[in-house]
C-alpha cells in the first residue's frame, strides 16, 4: 500500500446514515419506558442503526483481533515484563488462556491474534502470521520507529483483517494488542497527537519502580523532541513513535469503518489507534464504540479527543482487547431492547403525560 492508495481506501469511508439515527431516536421515545431511561444502551442502538442502515440489529457473531508486535524500545527500561511475553501470549490467547480470551471464550466470542513483527520464535498455527518485520519495531528512542513502508504495510494487514472479518458475517469487531512496550508507544503517538506533555500522557503500562517510571517519561519526551514527527500527518506519526501493532490496530478500525461493520475500543493503546485512525480519516469515528475506561492515564485525554465515553467503569488495564467482550454484552443489551420490547401502542398504554417530558432537554424523571 502507498500514501496514494491509502488515500484511495479513506476516500471510500462513508459517515453513519443520520436519518436512521433520527428514525431510531423517534423509535426510542415510542417505546414503552420513560424518554431516555435507558441511557447509553439507546446511544448505542441509534449507532449501530447508523451503521447498518437498519432498525433491528444484533451483536451475536463477533471477533476480537488481536494485532502482536514486539517493540525496540523495551532496551530503554521502558518495562519490567521480558519481551519473550508478546509470542507467549499471542499462543496463550489461541487456548484461551489469557486474561482477554478467557472472557471472551466464555462469550462464546473469536480471537484471532495476528504476528506483524513478533521478535521471539514460537509455533502455533493458531497465530496468524502477517509479518511486517521480523525483529519487531524499532527503538523509537534512536531512531524512527519504522519505515512510512512499513507503517503503511502494517495499516494494510489490519485493513485486511477488518475486511475479512465483513466478508466471515462477524457483527461486531474488537481491537486488541499484545506487544511488551507498547504502552510507551501509544504515550508517544498521543503526546504528538494531542500537543499534551510526556508526563500527561504516560502511565506505569505493566507496574514500574519510580526510577523506571522516570525513565519512561524520559524516553517518551526524547523521542518526540528528537524525531519531530508531524502532528497534522497521523502516517508519520505512527512511523516515527509508533509500532507495528499500533499502526495494524488504526488499519482495523479503518477497514471496519470501510465495511461498516461496529469495532469496539479496547483500553489505552486501542483507543490510541482509534485516534490515530480518525485523524486519518474523521468519519471512521462513526463506527467506533469505547468500552471501559482504562487505568491508564493518557486514556481520558484520547477518549475526549475522540468525543466518546466509555461504557464501563471496571478499574482494567490488563490490555489484550479485554474489555471488548463484556462490551459486546452491553451492545446485545441495547439491541434487546430496540429488538424485543413493546411500544406504548403495543403495550395499549395512554403515553400523554409524558408529552411536557420529551419536550425538555433533559429527560430525567
Amino acid at each position: 500500500m502507498t500514501r496514494e492508495e491509502l488515500k484511495h481506501y479513506l476516500a471510500g469511508i462513508a459517515p453513519a446514515d443520520h436519518d436512521m439515527i433520527r428514525r431510531i431516536t423517534d423509535y426510542q421515545m415510542a417505546l414503552a419506558k420513560p424518554p431516555g431511561s435507558l441511557g447509553e444502551l439507546e446511544v448505542i442502538s441509534e449507532r449501530l442503526g447508523g451503521i447498518t442502515g437498519r432498525l433491528h440489529n444484533k451483536i451475536e457473531k463477533t471477533r476480537i483481533i488481536v494485532l502482536c508486535a514486539d517493540n525496540g524500545v523495551t532496551a530503554e527500561g521502558v518495562s519490567v515484563t521480558p519481551t519473550a511475553v508478546t509470542a507467549a501470549q499471542a499462543v496463550n490467547m489461541t487456548r484461551g488462556l489469557t486474561g482477554m480470551s478467557a472472557i471472551a471464550f466464555a462469550f462464546g466470542c473469536e480471537v484471532q491474534p495476528v504476528d506483524v513483527g513478533i521478535a521471539t520464535p514460537y509455533d502455533c498455527d493458531g497465530v496468524l502470521k502477517r509479518v511486517v518485520n521480523p525483529k519487531g519495531t524499532r527503538n523509537l528512542y534512536r531512531e524512527a520507529a519504522m519505515t512510512e513502508a512499513e507503517c503503511l504495510e502494517a495499516l494494510a494487514v489490519g485493513i485486511e483483517m477488518a475486511e475479512k472479518a465483513a466478508d466471515d458475517g462477524i457483527d461486531a469487531v474488537g481491537v486488541g494488542e499484545m506487544g511488551i512496550g507498547n504502552t510507551t508507544t501509544s504515550s508517544a503517538i498521543l503526546s504528538v497527537l494531542t500537543g499534551l506533555k510526556a508526563e500527561q500522557v504516560t502511565g506505569r503500562g505493566g507496574g514500574l519502580s519510580d526510577e523506571a517510571f522516570l525513565k519512561k517519561k524520559a524516553v517518551v519526551e526524547g523521542a518526540v523532541r528528537r524525531l519531530q514527527p508531524d502532528p497534522e500527518d497521523p502516517l508519520d506519526v505512527l512511523t516515527k513513535v509508533g509500532g507495528l501493532d499500533i499502526a495494524a490496530m488504526c488499519g482495523v478500525y479503518l477497514g471496519c469503518a470501510r465495511r461498516r461493520v461496529p469495532v469496539v475500543i479496547d483500553g489505552f493503546i486501542s483507543i490510541v489507534a482509534a485516534l490515530a485512525a480518525a485523524r486519518l480519516c474523521p468519519e471512521a469515528r462513526d463506527y467506533m464504540f469505547p468500552s471501559h475506561a482504562s487505568y491508564e492515564i493518557g486514556y481520558k485525554a484520547a477518549a475526549e479527543e475522540l468525543g466518546l465515553t466509555p461504557y464501563l467503569l471496571l478499574g482494567m488495564r490488563l490490555g489484550e482487547g479485554s474489555g471488548c467482550p463484556i462490551a459486546f454484552q452491553v451492545m446485545k443489551a441495547a439491541c434487546a431492547v430496540v429488538n424485543g420490547m413493546q411500544t406504548f401502542s403495543d403495550a395499549d398504554i395512554n403515553d400523554d403525560y409524558l408529552t411536557d417530558i420529551r419536550k425538555k432537554d433533559s429527560f430525567t424523571v
